[in-house]
């Protein structure tokens, strides 16, 4: 199996790393995740102008092309800068639905997207759904050339800054039915529509959605009616993709950080790193990053060999696989650091946090075990 990138995923994980590494500071991101927008939208314009926001978008539709090892790259380079930019929720999850759509959609959504005029976010998690995407409660009724959506939807990541919501929604079936799914795209602005906003614990931004005789025309429906599940899984399933690779840039940082702070921190006249229980830990916390990188790149072959149940198998083990090495780097990144690992002035913490986040993003590691075990 061929593990080698080609000059062009190369020059774009180059490009990616280059930016972190000299532009992205830990600094500059701890100020910008306090202000009203929770990121900084120059560093999004700086994305768009450098076709970040295009790679995983077909030629055709005003992308570059990329597929799941060039999303697997980008989104390792951003875990290691901890970036909080709405890369994920827009780009990722609501444009993977929307680029299912036609080929009038895609021009007048995804191209404003591309460009960084337009931001989306997918509105698919219900209260009661937990890890389920056919639990869905939200209704869409038809009303002649229109449809009347009613509901509520939770932890709509990247909400605050949307320009619109890409929304799951119950057009036929019962609540639990994979069939009678529909997927509408639904302007921030419209009439019906609130959010109450909030910041997440790992420096992000989400909303509570609530729609509330919603009307909007039938040409915002994204595919088939009733037929949008298929869609939404494949969207999410890409997403695992993109935080589980965000996940093991983090590990990265985490375990090379630990390694350098235990070469310098000194006790009983001498650094912490000598010691030798302290080294077989820092050894374990190599091997489950490594793990995590071996199934990151098995999940992304599988990705872009063809989407389907070996896919999904590949991407559900990757997500086990980082829930119980993310837990372990993270747990003993903090206790190698001491009480100064969780304060909020050093790095250590925050990857933590992130790390935690995505451990439950998308179904945790006991639901993607079940998964695993029924494709």
């Amino acid at each position: 199996m061929d593990f080698s990138f080609t000059e062009e995923q190369t020059l774009l994980q180059d490009s990616v790393e280059k930016f972190i590494t000299n532009d992205y500071h830990f600094e500059d991101r701890q100020k910008v995740i306090k202000t009203d927008l929770g990121f900084s939208a120059e560093n999004w314009n700086t994305f768009a102008e450098l076709g970040w926001l295009g790679v995983p978008f077909a030629e055709e539709d005003g992308g570059f092309g990329g597929g799941a090892v060039e999303l697997m790259l980008m989104m390792e380079s951003f875990g290691k800068g901890l970036v909080v930019e709405p890369f994920l929720p827009s780009i990722v999850m609501a444009g993977g639905v929307i680029k299912h759509g036609s080929d009038a959609q895609k021009e007048s959504l995804l191209a404003p997207m591309i460009a960084g005029a337009k931001r989306a976010a997918l509105a698919y998690a219900e209260p009661q759904s937990r890890f389920n995407l056919a639990d869905v409660s939200v209704t869409a009724k038809k009303d002649g050339d229109s449809y009347t959506l009613n509901g509520a939807k939770c932890v709509v990541l990247g909400g605050p800054g949307a320009d619109m919501f890409v929304v799951s929604t119950r057009t036929d079936g019962g609540q639990r039915d994979q069939d009678g799914i529909s997927m509408f795209v639904v302007p921030a602005d419209a009439n019906g529509v609130s959010r109450r906003d909030y910041p997440t614990v790992d420096g992000g931004q989400a909303c509570e959605l609530t729609l509330e005789n919603v009307s909007v025309a039938a040409d915002h429906l994204i595919g088939e009616e009733g037929k949008g599940y298929a869609i939404l899984e494949q969207a999410i399933d890409e997403s695992i993709l993109a935080v589980g690779s965000q996940a093991v840039g983090a590990m990265e940082v985490l375990y090379k950080t630990t390694v350098e702070y235990c070469k310098t921190r000194e006790q009983f006249g001498q650094p912490i790193g000598k010691f030798q229980v302290l080294q077989h830990r820092m050894v374990d916390m190599f091997m489950e990053h490594e793990q995590s990188k071996s199934l990151m790149y098995m999940a992304a072959m599988r990705m872009d060999e063809g989407y389907g149940p070996e896919a999904q198998k590949a991407i559900s083990a990757f997500k086990v696989q980082i829930g119980k090495s993310g837990r372990f780097v993270g747990q003993n990144a903090i206790q190698l650091h001491g009480g100064m690992g969780m304060t909020d002035e050093l790095s250590v913490g925050h990857y933590f946090k992130r790390i935690t986040v995505i451990e439950t993003l998308f179904g945790n590691a006991d639901h993607h075990l079940r998964r695993y075990g029924s494709l």
